[in-house]
């Protein structure tokens, strides 16, 4: 599993950016938009809360999706011809009828979202999670990290083990994900944590997902509204409630164990075709780059094991080599996959 901040780190980045983030829900036409001789874009808000906000380049790819401008003929703009993209995306934002969340830090621009963003933010949820989580007993806290888009909070329970073969123990764990830029949905999802390896497999089922879509905030088209951390809590408290029972019910015992036989039956699913082209298709099946295949298909021949099971820890062992920790946890959701496919699914991977 790839390593991330220490819960202290956490939770000091946390306190760092409540102080510094602000939301402000307004008509599109009090944005305006400029680009830069670097290419850099800024969106400025006309008005005494604004301000000249940098843009990231995923609040860029949000807002041409806002405006219907192709994100490719965006960037071939913003490259080529500025003057350009300033002019369509201002002709759009002025004749715009929509009102919009801006979520700003440190003076970015962060993410350009409906009004009806449900803001789930990731400061009230690790205060509201944490506590839960250390009510499971012995639990340990394997991996935690925010990254631009993303927080992750990683834990195991190592009192609930299971043993695959002699020497080779998992334990259960947990996983909760939360973005604040519209960048997926809030989630608890259970967690396989081998514990020879290091390896997190973090699994499909029992995932509850809450989508950050609630009522539209704001009124007046020519009012600013900021919202701050205090603003929709109580409704948060509501369903951090329900995320406590979910907590509690993805750590059981019974559902640990059910999981746990689902990757021991892999061992019993053997690689009779060529290794090479079983992780071809496994690329082209979840999209992996040419240098993350050659890993992938590294981590399986040095593990020595052609099944189903070497296939699995071969892509979730490569996952500690990823540099960015999203998408490193994106092969820990694969491994996961895997052990879920049924079958026939197991064919193409098999015989390749």
């Amino acid at each position: 599993m790839r390593n991330g901040r220490t819960l202290v780190q956490l939770a000091e980045e946390l306190e760092r950016q409540r102080t510094t983030k602000k939301d402000l829900v307004l008509h599109s036409s009090m944005m305006r938009h400029e680009t830069g001789e670097g290419g850099d874009t800024r969106l400025i808000v006309d008005h005494v809360e604004g301000g000249q906000f940098a843009v990231t380049e995923l609040a860029r790819r949000q807002l041409a999706g806002k405006l219907n401008i192709p994100y490719a003929y965006f960037e071939r703009m913003r490259v080529e011809q500025p003057g350009l993209l300033d002019s369509n995306v201002n002709t759009w934002l002025q004749t715009d009828d929509s009102r919009r969340m801006l979520r700003t830090l440190d003076g970015q621009a962060r993410a350009v979202l409906s009004d009806r963003y449900r803001r789930l933010d990731n400061y009230d949820l690790a205060s509201a999670v944490i506590p839960i989580l250390k009510t499971l007993t012995d639990l340990r806290f394997e991996s935690v990290e925010l990254t631009a888009t993303r927080m992750y909070l990683k834990a195991v329970v190592p009192v609930l083990a299971y043993t695959m073969t002699p020497g080779d123990v998992v334990q259960a764990g947990i996983v909760i994900t939360n973005s604040e830029v519209g960048h997926g949905t809030l989630s608890v999802q259970p967690l396989l944590y081998r514990l020879v390896c290091s390896n997190g497999l973090i699994l499909p089922d029992r995932a509850l997902r809450k989508t950050h879509i609630g009522r539209a905030l704001g009124s007046e088209d020519n009012q600013v509204q900021v919202y701050q951390d205090d603003t929709l809590r109580a409704d948060d408290r509501a369903f951090f409630l329900k995320v406590r029972d979910v907590v509690q019910a993805t750590v059981t015992e019974t559902a640990f164990q059910e999981a746990a036989r689902k990757m021991q039956r892999t061992m019993g699913i053997p690689l009779t075709g060529d290794p090479v082209r079983s992780v071809e298709v496994l690329a082209d099946r979840y999209d992996l780059s040419e240098g993350e295949q050659t890993g992938v298909l590294r981590h399986l021949i040095q593990g020595g094991d052609l099944s189903g099971y070497g296939l699995v820890n071969a892509v979730t062992h490569f996952s500690q080599e990823v540099e960015d920790y999203d998408r490193a946890t994106d092969f820990e959701e694969i491994g996961g996959k895997l052990v879920e496919l049924t079958s026939k699914e197991w064919d193409g991977l098999l015989t390749a």
